[in-house]
């Protein structure tokens, strides 16, 4: 779905930094509740450059949800499709949640953050709700710690947290692993992640009474010489089609399973008894989620995709890719079967024929080097 303008007296939760953001010329839509930033009213090419090349800030609307208490490794075994017993304090690891049918209710990172306290930070979806339900039988606690987050995302993005933290930032600080420290004297919690499958890092106030402009105004100062801008979810959306990144609600739902979306790997069957694990012993186990590639043409999310005359699946992501100059894109398929087809086209905004070639994910980048700050023939930095 298209974002659409809103007005700022809105039903939706307003980051404590809007006040830095808002402009007339800006673009905004709802996520999980929040007022998302969908465009500054600048140019997204030059904001993906900027992100690829050098550094990006970025207001996004994904919400932690913590849980903690006696029973918390216990109660995480049941919801989750992985164990967490083996997940390290200071660390997070990708982590899904199924229903009892085996379809995806959410998404997210799950982060360690004490021996008994986890943050699951997810999409857009009720997980509050859904963990709380669970959680009947369980010596536990979920709770909405009320904290916001911001991406910094390029590769000068370890330049700006080194200047950031108040005390500097730490002497080794790997993939998915997570700390927290203060800037500017206020105190976050710090993850090396992000969705642009760039390096970077994500900064989430914990302190429920953050100054939101002091923040952004401090990582702002930390990163001039870095080169900070800040970006739009315009330009994370085409750097987090070419890395292959999912949007749960889009281009995953309830009704498809993580081994349609091609996520079996963190799926453990034989392991703990979670929510879901019998539908999924039984369930097919081809994907049927696949990138697509075609000429720079506009297409629409939900377009057919169509063989031999015959529909095979939709259009769930679409933009258009500076650094691979065409179009790039994800299809969900009505099954496993149309991996292999041929001839494959879709409609665009015009109405015209498009052909695709259907590719394997991600476009590039498939060993995940650029975000382990490791060389690769795809940095682009200056």
């Amino acid at each position: 779905m298209p974002p659409r303008r809103l007005n700022v007296v809105s039903h939706c939760a307003k980051s404590p930094w809007f006040a830095r953001t808002w402009s007339e010329d800006a673009l905004y839509s709802e996520y999980a509740g929040r007022l998302v930033l969908q465009s500054l009213g600048n140019d997204k090419v030059e904001e993906y450059w900027n992100l690829r090349k050098a550094v990006g800030l970025f207001d996004v609307p994904e919400r932690p949800v913590e849980i903690r208490g006696r029973d918390v490794l216990r109660f995480l075994n049941r919801a989750f499709t992985r164990s967490a017993d083996k997940l390290r304090i200071g660390r997070g690891s990708y982590g899904l949640l199924c229903h009892a049918g085996g379809g995806l209710v959410c998404d997210g990172i799950l982060f360690r953050l004490a021996e008994d306290r986890f943050w699951y930070v997810h999409a857009d979806a009720d997980v509050f709700l859904w963990l709380s339900a669970l959680a009947v039988d369980y010596a536990v606690e979920i709770r909405d710690p009320g904290s916001w987050v911001l991406q910094v995302q390029g590769p000068k993005s370890l330049q700006v947290l080194e200047r950031a933290c108040d005390t500097g930032a730490p002497a080794e600080f790997r993939y998915f692993d997570a700390f927290e420290c203060r800037m500017g004297g206020q105190p976050v919690l710090v993850s090396r992640t992000g969705w642009t499958g760039e390096i970077g890092f994500e900064v989430y106030n914990r302190d429920a009474g953050v100054d939101g402009p002091a923040l952004w105004d401090h990582l702002m100062a930390a990163g001039s010489a870095a080169g900070l801008r800040a970006g739009s979810q315009m330009a994370m959306n085409i750097r987090r089609i070419e890395a292959g990144i999912l949007n749960y609600a889009t281009d995953m739902d309830w009704h498809t399973t993580p081994f349609d979306m091609g996520l079996g790997a963190f799926v453990e069957l034989d392991g703990h008894d979670f929510v879901g694990r019998e539908a999924l012993r039984a369930a097919p186990r081809a994907a049927r989620f696949t990138g697509f590639r075609c000429a720079p043409r506009e297409i629409a999310y939900g377009a057919r995709l169509v063989s031999a005359g015959e529909p095979i699946g939709r259009v769930t992501a679409y933009d258009l890719s500076p650094y691979l100059e065409c179009g790039i894109g994800f299809a969900l398929l009505d099954s496993a079967d149309h991996m292999q087809a041929g001839g494959v086209t879709i409609a665009d905004r015009g109405g015209e024929p498009c052909p695709v070639e259907l590719v394997d994910l991600p476009f590039y980048d498939a060993e995940k080097n650029l975000p382990r700050g490791l060389p690769s023939p795809h940095d682009v930095s200056e």
